[in-house]
């Protein structure tokens, strides 16, 4: 049974945008542009009309005619429209390590967001062409942390005395200029679910850890994998000064959190699994690291993204499942297990607005370009920040029985 609750469809733009001018507003389906941030840029070209009978055809003869010279990878995130053409689906760090792993592919077209294309051409040789259909498609979360904003919060721990036992750790879902930053001051990458390996490692060579930009990923990682108190967690708000934390604060701190989110994991509340609970009896409750600590305190089970689609896929027949996931998933889940009963965990229905920039027609339009000989919205990270983003990531790839996860 396939059940998404008494749901009520809302808009996109209005489930994430903020008033303009805002750190986090979104730019609406492309328009407007931002070329310093994560989310928003115009996405140059004609696109056909979404309505076009022929786009499945197109994207089959487009992808025909590149060959082998074309790997097309797919986030789980992505719609189902688009994930049929995906040569292999995953996780963001899963498919970066699949494109270094085909070099023989000219072109990398990610169906994804902004902060995995640029993984994938950090991890890529120079000879391949890393592509983002909608260059629209970013991620609110690596938006939260800019590089300006992490290396004055650096200066401050530099003031008063923390920085030289502070280890930068930085989630997958961060712009290549984080992973830069936390690359040059000795730190390194973590998925979610190598989080505590991770942190294993960074409390090894320091008192303390900056973890950016996921607050929540960081709060559940210490206080419930390695067995942290809340209180060794601060949260550091960039717009404030000092962090909107004392000197002392600071110095005493085990976890220094970015104050940063996932705006689709962080909807999920307490009261939507206590609701899920008494709707439906016997329910359980799954949930991504990325959701709130009430959230993953209460919940039956928490993983990656890859530990959720495994979980359901073992689960017995005619058991119920509440995901705190992208709702994407969380479909294609319900539908490739009809025998199970598989739910959204919030009520109101809500898809990952960037993810969702990624459709049909900004895949068929950037594929034909390729047929005609052009590259468009082609992702490059600068040599130097590469650099030191491999550094981190390398040293994440070092740690024992790494799981490269998201």
């Amino acid at each position: 049974m396939t059940t998404f609750g008494t749901a009520t469809a809302i808009s996109t733009a209005t489930a994430f945008s903020e008033p303009s001018g805002t750190a986090t507003a979104l730019l609406l389906l492309g328009r407007g542009s931002d070329a310093s941030s994560e989310r928003g840029v115009e996405c140059p070209g004609d696109l056909p009309a979404p309505s076009d009978p022929t786009l499945v055809d197109r994207a089959r003869a487009a992808k025909q005619k590149l060959g082998d010279r074309l790997f097309v990878l797919g986030h789980h995130y992505q719609r189902d429209e688009v994930i049929q053409f995906a040569d292999v689906t995953g996780d963001s760090f899963k498919l970066a390590r699949e494109a270094a792993a085909r070099p023989d592919a000219e072109f990398i077209v990610f169906c994804g967001v902004h902060f995995m294309a640029e993984s994938a051409d950090i991890l890529t040789s120079d000879a391949q062409r890393v592509i983002l259909p909608d260059l629209a498609a970013g991620c609110s979360m690596a938006d939260m942390a800019a590089i300006s904003q992490v290396e004055a919060a650096w200066d401050v721990l530099e003031e008063v005395g923390a920085a030289g036992m502070t280890v930068p750790v930085t989630y997958m879902n961060s712009t290549a200029a984080i992973k830069g930053f936390v690359g040059r001051h000795d730190g390194l990458v973590c998925t979610s679910s190598n989080a505590k390996r991770a942190l294993t490692w960074a409390f090894e060579r320091g008192q303390r850890v900056l973890f950016l930009p996921d607050q929540h990923l960081g709060r559940n990682t210490a206080v419930r994998e390695m067995g942290f108190d809340l209180e060794d967690c601060v949260l550091y708000d960039p717009h404030k000064p000092g962090g909107g934390l004392t000197a002392q604060q600071l110095r005493e701190a085990k976890m220094i959190l970015w104050r940063g989110h996932c705006s689709v994991h962080g909807r999920f509340t307490l009261d939507c699994v206590n609701d899920v609970r008494n709707r439906v009896p016997g329910v359980n409750v799954l949930v991504h690291p990325e959701c709130r600590h009430e959230v993953v305190t209460a919940a039956d089970q928490v993983g990656s993204t890859e530990y959720i689609i495994s979980t359901i896929d073992a689960a017995p027949a005619g058991s119920a499942w509440a995901v705190g996931t992208e709702l994407n998933l969380v479909r294609r889940l319900a539908n490739a297990h009809p025998d199970k009963e598989i739910m959204f965990l919030d009520r109101t229905v809500c898809y990952c607005s960037t993810m969702n920039r990624i459709d049909l027609p900004h895949l068929v339009w950037a594929l034909e370009e390729l047929v005609a000989g052009r590259v468009v919205n082609q992702i490059t990270v600068d040599p130097d920040t590469a650099h030191y983003a491999r550094l981190a990531l390398d040293q994440m790839l070092a740690l024992p029985q790494t799981v490269s996860v998201d």
